[in-house]
């Protein structure tokens, strides 16, 4: 779509959005200066996933919010791994988590908090395939 603009009058006034600075002139908002914004984010709304166990288990769901983080702790003395599942048809299928190359992510077989995924599909819900060799795995899939 092309949006045409027709000066009547033989000219456009220039018309800019800026700001101030404490001790100078107005900064005009370009792409390299832009409104000096802080985003202000609350906190996630979603139910943690969390337990403990020491039998091999499929636990979840855990439905994330869109455009979040979703972080996973894995904490304990245990010998095993742990692959994140995600399903977008309420569990029925569950896949792992894959590389573009369609290569498998790796599962984890030690503590671990780190950011896993970033959602952006509704209703795409995340499981975790707990496989245990010996001991106690605690666990938590948040935001």
């Amino acid at each position: 779509m092309s949006l045409n603009i027709r000066a009547y009058g033989g000219f456009v006034p220039q018309m800019s959005v800026a700001f101030g600075a404490l001790d100078g002139e107005p900064v005009s908002v370009t792409g390299t200066t832009p409104l000096p914004m802080t985003p202000r984010l609350t906190g996630a709304a979603t139910t943690p996933l969390m337990g403990t166990t020491t039998v091999s288990a499929t636990v979840g769901p855990f439905t994330p919010e869109l455009g979040r983080a979703v972080w996973l702790t894995l904490a304990g003395n245990f010998s095993g791994r742990v692959a994140l599942l995600r399903s977008t048809d309420g569990g029925t299928t569950q896949v792992p988590l894959t590389y573009a190359d369609g290569a498998a992510k790796p599962a984890w077989s030690g503590t671990l908090n780190a950011p896993v995924a970033e959602e952006t599909v509704a209703g795409a819900t995340y499981y975790l395939a707990i496989t245990l060799d010996s001991g106690s795995l605690s666990y938590r899939l948040e935001q």
